[in-house]
């Protein structure tokens, strides 16, 4: 129905060819704007009704104390339903930190929060297919669980800036639950009012981007750039997420084009992962409770991974 919609705006009131270049790229864009937003409401509204229970300081009282691979699992998992995005890593891992939670699993819980998010993952559904979306959720769980592990290898807790120990938040006050309809009605609307509100200048900013590679760059062009799907290739496209910033919502629609472009997907999705879990902007954060070293072992794990993630999946191309 938002292919057709959009047809009959672009097409039919607008008098755009589809055969064009700009009457392909404003199709792109207004299908894509109006599937995600409401993707995006729908998906947030019914999240809402069992959000009420993930705030900062619950997820924080859940995981008090836990550890081993239960703990992680449950790190990843609480990553992958709770709507949080980088600015609450700080709060979240200071939290992490003074509840004694060992400082793999909440590397594990940081890896999962941003690349697994689930409004995220009904967008991806509805634009790629339930296919793709399941192999980028199981690389994504695979990464944040094993990352724990890794991790905690070394001994990170001496990395760790001095302050964060010294904080004491002690046991938060979680206000009592409100169990009527109406009281769930108006926490989800508020998650609709307060996500959305945040991340539609990204939705619009990267759908934008999908347009104009959909409609005007040409095909060759974008397999010469991005290559064969070499080790080379998937490295370039790490390279290239890492300086980006986006909400995982807001780079499917880059995604998308450069899939229908022909972009191996194994190179897609490790630009997709570094987008979204390795940006720039997300490190600087990291950086102001952790020092120079597990930042960089934190990078260093996350950019294998992912080339990793890329080259595994240019391999079995054949098969996907």
């Amino acid at each position: 129905m938002f292919d057709t919609l959009a047809a009959f705006l672009v097409f039919n009131l607008a008098s755009q060819a589809s055969t064009s270049q700009l009457g392909a790229a404003l199709h792109f864009f207004v299908m894509d704007v109006v599937k995600i937003l409401v993707l995006l409401t729908t998906v947030i509204y019914l999240m809402g009704w069992l959000r009420a229970l993930f705030t900062p300081e619950r997820v924080r009282a859940l995981m008090k104390g836990r550890s081993g691979p239960g703990a992680r699992l449950m790190a990843v998992g609480l990553g992958a339903v709770t709507p949080f995005c980088s600015c609450s890593s700080i709060p979240l891992f200071i939290g992490f930190v003074e509840a004694g939670i060992p400082l793999g699993v909440t590397l594990s819980f940081l890896i999962a929060s941003p690349m697994v998010d689930l409004a995220a993952i009904a967008v991806l559904i509805g634009i790629i297919g339930w296919k793709i979306t399941l192999i980028y959720i199981l690389t994504g769980i695979s990464i944040a669980f094993a990352g724990g592990y890794i991790l905690q290898a070394f001994k990170p807790e001496r990395w760790v800036e001095n302050y964060v120990w010294q904080i004491h938040m002690g046991d938060a006050q979680i206000e009592a639950e409100e169990i009527t309809l109406r009281a769930r009605h108006d926490y989800a609307w508020r998650e609709v009012r307060q996500i959305v509100g945040r991340i539609w200048k990204y939705v619009v900013i990267g759908v934008g981007v999908g347009a104009l590679i959909h409609g005007y760059v040409p095909a060759d062009f974008v397999a010469r750039i991005a290559g064969d799907g070499s080790v080379v290739s998937v490295i370039v496209a790490v390279l290239v997420g890492v300086p980006m910033y986006s909400d995982a919502v807001g780079i499917i629609p880059v995604a998308e084009a450069l899939l229908g472009k022909g972009v191996p997907l194994g190179t897609v999705l490790a630009f997709m992962m570094a987008v979204i879990a390795l940006s720039l902007p997300e490190m600087l954060i990291l950086r102001k409770v952790v020092k120079w070293p597990l930042l960089g072992i934190f990078s260093a794990y996350l950019t294998t991974a992912f080339i990793g993630v890329g080259v595994l999946f240019n391999a079995l191309r054949t098969v996907l």
